[in-house]
């Protein structure tokens, strides 16, 4: 289970980097968003399945996408629009695995009840 763990973690260190290189150079591009989807599902699936601090990672994402719209305002250098695509890019990388930690959370209360 060890190795699925360091794939999970390599996959999400390209998928930064790619976020990052893809929302400075790329923006908005449809091939890079969905690349990030695709590691991101299998990140989610790989993490998921044992993850203990499903809450934090759900809190964690939330802070992501709230923060997402918080550096529009910035209009120096067009820096709002860029830090807005980057982030953009990287939710596109942690919402799957947002929705399938928030698919196992749902699914744990319900049959816990």
């Amino acid at each position: 289970m060890k190795i699925w763990g360091l794939i999970s973690f390599i996959l999400f260190c390209i998928g930064l980097v790619l976020a990052v290189v893809g929302g400075l150079a790329l923006p908005a591009n449809v091939i890079i968003s969905m690349v990030l989807a695709i590691f991101g599902l299998i990140i989610g699936v790989i993490y998921v399945v044992g993850a203990k601090e499903i809450n934090t990672l759900l809190l964690a994402t939330i802070a992501l996408l709230a923060m997402t719209a918080a550096f529009v305002p910035f209009t120096f250098l067009d820096m709002g629009k860029r830090i807005g695509f980057v982030l953009m890019d990287f939710a596109a990388l942690v919402a799957p695995v947002a929705l399938i930690a928030a698919i196992k959370a749902l699914l744990k209360v319900g049959l816990e009840k």
